[in-house]
C-alpha cells in the first residue's frame, strides 16, 4: 500500500520527466540524425564563412609544369 508521500512523488516524476525531455531536446544542440548534422537553433547568429571561387580547373599549377617538363623534353610540338 503506497502512502499519500510516496504517490506525490511518483505523480511529480512522471510529470517532470515530460518537460525535462522537451528541455533537452529545445536545448540548442548540434545533432547527428541519419547521417546528417543538423544545426543547433542559433546557427542564424554564427560567422558568415566566406570562400573564395578558385579556379575551375583545382590543377592549373600542376598542368602548367607539366606543360614546361614535356616542352623542355620535346614532346610538345609548337
Amino acid at each position: 500500500m503506497c502512502r499519500t508521500g510516496q504517490s506525490l512523488s511518483r505523480l511529480n516524476l512522471f510529470l517532470a520527466a515530460p518537460l525535462l525531455a522537451v528541455v533537452l531536446i529545445s536545448s540548442g544542440c548540434q545533432v547527428n540524425v541519419g547521417g546528417q548534422t543538423l544545426p543547433s537553433p542559433f546557427y542564424l547568429d554564427d560567422d558568415v564563412q566566406y570562400f573564395a571561387p578558385g579556379p575551375e580547373f583545382p590543377l592549373s599549377q600542376e598542368a602548367a609544369a607539366q606543360g614546361i617538363q614535356r616542352a623542355e623534353a620535346g614532346e610538345l610540338d609548337e
